[in-house]
């Protein structure tokens, strides 16, 4: 049977999800998790790849197991949560159809990115403390030209696997909640460091370094080193990933 594994985590500890040689990595300690409590070998595959340091309100994968139905188990959750360390919590477990994939069969994901304007000790691992006050404004401005475009090279990691750097944002807004700037992004998919880049590059516009002209042009032309600096990791959540309802059973 295939299964949808939806969880959270706090990156902070982490070199990102997926699995590296020698780190200790999201996808490393669920699937330690899964095959201890479920009794057998337990390999998952993520939905996308988070950064070190990049945090996970809503996170989901995809595994097979021999059980034949794992959701009715009401101590199953509680079991894993127990196995886990305190930064990585299991939500629900789904069980979908047999070609589902967490990665491929998602229409949309969504991340929020969170900039503190004053020092605050409680927010340090999740968000960015800036030292500054862009306009909101202005940033929101240039979400608008963000949704006349879909090639994003200029926002993404050089030298990916990436077949395509074509992505459809469909939402973009930025919000001034007390003392914090949050920017959410709703996209069919997106790009490694997508997202941290645009962040960095939208900061400047709101401090007056580059305006809305120049912020188009340099999505026009392609080039990742035209673009501002990513924002550091400890601000940026995935927060929702959106599944076509008729994979699920």
């Amino acid at each position: 049977m295939r299964y949808f594994i939806f969880i959270s985590y706090k990156g902070t500890s982490y070199h990102g999800w997926q699995l590296q040689p020698n780190s200790i990595t999201v996808q490393k300690i669920l699937d330690n998790a899964l095959s201890v409590v479920l009794n057998e070998k337990i390999s998952t595959t993520g939905a996308g790849r988070t950064d070190a340091g990049v945090h996970a309100m809503l996170f989901c994968a995809h595994f097979n197991s021999i059980s034949t139905d794992l959701t009715s188990s009401t101590k199953l959750i509680f079991r894993l949560n127990s196995y886990l360390p305190r930064d990585i919590s299991v939500n629900t477990i789904s069980k979908v159809l047999p070609d589902a994939n967490a990665r491929f069969s998602a229409i949309s994901r969504t991340y929020k990115y969170y900039i503190s304007r004053t020092k605050d000790p409680f927010f340090d691992n999740s968000s960015w403390y800036l030292n500054g006050n862009p306009s909101v404004n202005a940033m929101n401005e240039s979400c608008m030209v963000l949704l006349k475009h879909s090639d994003f090279t200029s926002f993404s990691k050089l030298h990916t696997d990436t077949k395509t750097n074509i992505c459809k944002i469909y939402n973009a807004i930025w919000e001034e909640k007390d003392n914090r700037l949050v920017f959410t992004i709703r996209a069919d998919r997106f790009l490694r460091n997508m997202v941290r880049a645009i962040v960095g590059t939208m900061v400047e516009i709101g401090l007056g370094k580059i305006n809305i002209e120049e912020f188009e042009q340099i999505i026009i032309d392609k080039n990742r080193c035209r673009a501002g600096k990513s924002a550091p990791a400890q601000g940026l959540f995935l927060t929702d990933i959106e599944y076509p309802v008729e994979i699920f059973i």
